[in-house]
């Protein structure tokens, strides 16, 4: 047990308290906004942005500019999710007689106007990652080319996982902001692939975030479908 417990936590013994602190924050706001994504409430977007400034930082401090770019693009989506998700509310309410609440966000299913949007999305993302990391010798280096050795043969196969999952949390969260069903299929592959590779970073509190936030979305998932049923009978009613 005590091997275990070394092995998951280890790394901590070196982490700053306050390191700690703010990832644990983060963690306990991005499951909740998940869980509030599930019941399409619309404070998922405040408070998932609590959660992906502070990664923000901490990715940065860590030198992991993959992940880093991912909650900076989420942090972005978020507010432009919020005032989409707020008109549509609104919208709801007038044609509908409905009270103004959270639960009043249209569901929509993915269209085949989305696809060229998201084929563009993921290639522009995993080129951008890629790039990143074709660099990351000279942002290692004090963004400098003394000495700097570059080439695809220094990629690992974290460096390809980590451009998939972030092709895929970018094409999620920009389906979520529509307000697309679909994004949770996304968020479930995305969630369940960064499980063993945030392990093996050796960040255990983000591993075992996205343990939860990969059975939350599979939830959601049926959850959205049982909304959009209801909503679609109440359409015709």
């Amino acid at each position: 047990m005590a091997e275990l417990l070394n092995w998951l936590f280890g790394q901590y013994a070196d982490y700053s308290t306050i390191f700690i602190v703010l990832e644990l924050i983060a963690v306990v706001f991005g499951v909740a906004s998940v869980l509030l994504a599930s019941k399409t409430n619309i404070l998922v977007f405040p408070i998932g942005l609590v959660s992906t400034a502070i990664f923000v930082y901490l990715l940065w401090k860590w030198q992991l500019f993959g992940d880093m770019f991912i909650n900076a693009y989420y942090t972005v989506m978020s507010l432009y999710g919020w005032i989409n998700w707020s008109k549509n509310k609104k919208i709801q309410s007038v044609e509908h007689k409905q009270s103004d609440d959270a639960n009043n966000v249209r569901i929509e299913h993915l269209h085949a106007g989305d696809i060229p949007i998201l084929s563009t999305l993921a290639a522009g993302t995993i080129g951008f990652v890629a790039l990143i990391y074709y660099f990351r010798p000279v942002i290692n280096n004090g963004f400098s080319f003394d000495g700097a050795v570059l080439g695809l043969h220094l990629f690992t196969w974290v460096d390809y996982t980590d451009m998939l999952t972030t092709a895929l949390f970018l094409m999620a969260m920009w389906l979520m902001a529509r307000r697309k069903i679909e994004h949770w299929i996304l968020w479930i592959i995305a969630d369940a692939i960064s499980v063993p590779l945030y392990f093996y970073k050796g960040f255990t509190f983000t591993a075992l975030q996205y343990v939860v936030f990969t059975l939350i979305a599979i939830w959601a998932y049926y959850e959205w479908q049982r909304r959009y049923r209801i909503q679609s009978h109440a359409a015709y009613a």
